[in-house]
Formats: C-alpha cells, structure tokens, sequence
C-alpha cells in the first residue's frame, strides 16, 4: 500500500535535515518563477499583436457607435455586479483537515 503525500512541490519535509537541497530547492523554485513569468509576458504579447493586426474594435466602432457603446457599457456593469457579487459572500478560514 502506498505511503499518503502530505505535500507537493519544492518543499522537503519539516523534520527533514538541509543541507545543499535546501539550495537545490531554491533553484528550482526561481527557475519556475521565472519560466511562468516569461510565457505569461509572451502570452501577452501574441494576444496583444493579435488583436493589433485584427483591428476588431476599429471596425465596430466605425459602423456602429452607439451599438458598441451601449455593449461596452453592459460589459462593463456585468463586471461591478460580479465583483460585489464576490465581495458579499462570506469568507470561511481553511480548516486543515491532515495534521
């Protein structure tokens, strides 16, 4: 039978001795930092020539004005509503459930 995971991720166990893992871990863990950060800031860059090179907005705006306008405008209150929709609910503190 197998042994149940307490943890996952870089971390050794706490009554564990560090020596160079401890630095090995450290690594690992910048090393992840900074490969996520670089492909979100890629991400970003491909969606944003993207929608540059679309000209989506240019176009709608150009035919229909007020229609754009009055989407935007619901857009954007369907974003208040979900943000005090968020705000109002109850928080409730995580109770570990493992020791």
């Amino acid at each position: 039978m197998r042994k149940h995971v307490r943890s996952s991720g870089f971390s050794y166990p706490a009554n564990c001795i560090l020596g160079r893992e401890h630095r090995s871990a450290a690594i690992a863990e910048l090393v992840a930092s900074l490969a996520l950060a670089l492909s979100t800031i890629i991400a970003a860059t491909v969606v944003s020539v993207g929608i540059a090179r679309a000209d989506v907005a240019g176009n709608v705006i150009d035919n229909e004005g007020g229609l754009f306008v009055i989407a935007l405008v619901l857009g954007l209150l369907f974003i208040g509503i979900s943000g005090l929709t968020i705000l109002s609910v109850p928080h409730h503190p995580h109770k570990k459930t493992h020791g």
